[in-house]
């Protein structure tokens, strides 16, 4: 792969340097727009394999116009430096997580809250609620981006290279967090030294002892192969944060009512393809982490973590009010699939 990057890397250059300046647009032989699209994932996750339905519906419906490439594992960088390239239309699409969108909208840093959801069907209801949700989605337009959709990132635990038991195994560890104030918060909170570092940093830093471990889905353990350097996952389970398909407004705006609703489509049926092959996935990861990689699946006493972040929710809605009606609005559903 990074052969490949490097192999890929002037080219890639080229192109989005072109993208960025005015006139200029990037098209295939035969005229077609090319729309690009960035993730940080392998080519065999969950979120890949929805964007290549994604890919496939456009091409299907608009390919006399468009040709859809998607670029995986940090190909066009880091996601905070390919949403900033989505902002200035130099590629035109990129899933991320809502911890890069708080700097952008803080109402996203609500996702950021520990246990903030009681379960995952609380979790998928809320943000199947369309109509609420594209509130929230237009909150970046400012920006000058907007997200489509959104995507199954799992439930979120921490993994290292000792076990974790309780919050007090990790005082003095420092361990990988999203970059974002609210994640480093949580994390404080349990104890750790938080570091926040890029998704694709992860496994050197573990491997070169600069990090003790990380908090994520099992997917990292095996798409990323984490779980040859982290050998103890705990399922503490302190976040279900989703990840987001970010497009750039001009490009959604430039497009007509009918484009714009293939568009819209595509989304839709990206992130009912990647909700199926998630569920499938996750359970053949932690078979493969546990019986190929050798990694320690720890049950732990939800409620001692829990307790150890109490304060945090709190603090949280006192430092940032525009959270408020979202968490409201996700109470409701904690409510009704208690």
């Amino acid at each position: 792969m990074k052969h490949l990057k490097r192999a890929l890397l002037p080219a890639l250059c080229a192109a989005v340097l072109c993208a960025s300046l005015p006139g200029c647009s990037i098209a295939v032989g035969n005229g077609k727009r090319i729309v690009r699209i960035s993730h940080a994932q392998s080519e065999t996750h969950p979120e890949h394999i929805g964007l290549l339905a994604f890919k496939e519906y456009i091409e299907e419906n608009l390919g006399d116009k468009y040709e859809v490439q998607i670029y995986p594992n940090e190909l066009l960088g880091g996601s905070q430096r390919a949403i900033e390239l989505t902002q200035t239309g130099a590629i035109d699409f990129v899933v991320a997580g809502t911890a890069n969108l708080e700097t952008f909208a803080d109402v996203y840093e609500v996702f950021s809250m520990p246990y903030l959801f009681t379960s995952e069907e609380a979790y998928h209801a809320a943000m199947e609620d369309t109509e609420y949700m594209n509130r929230v989605y237009a909150s970046t337009d400012e920006a000058g981006f907007r997200v489509l959709t959104w995507y199954n990132a799992g439930v979120r635990s921490f993994y290292a290279t000792k076990p974790l038991y309780t919050p007090d195994d990790l005082a003095g560890l420092k361990m990988r967090v999203q970059q974002s104030p609210a994640s480093i918060l949580m994390a404080n909170a349990f104890g750790a030294a938080a570091t926040p570092l890029s998704f694709g940093e992860v496994y050197t830093a573990i491997q070169q002892g600069v990090i003790n471990g990380a908090e994520n889905n099992e997917l990292a353990l095996t798409n990323n192969k984490h779980g040859e350097v982290a050998k103890y996952y705990s399922y503490n389970m302190h976040q279900m944060v989703p990840d987001m398909l970010i497009g750039n407004l001009k490009f959604l705006n430039g497009l007509t009512h009918e484009e714009l609703q293939i568009f819209l489509e595509a989304a839709r049926l990206s992130t009912e393809v990647e909700l199926g092959e998630w569920d499938k996935q996750v359970e053949g990861a932690k078979a493969i982490a546990q019986n190929d990689m050798g990694v320690q699946f720890i049950d732990v006493d939800i409620q001692v973590w829990k307790d150890a972040v109490a304060d945090v929710q709190q603090q949280m809605l006192e430092s940032n009010p525009n959270i408020q009606e979202l968490y409201d609005h996700i109470q409701a559903y904690n409510a009704q699939y208690e």
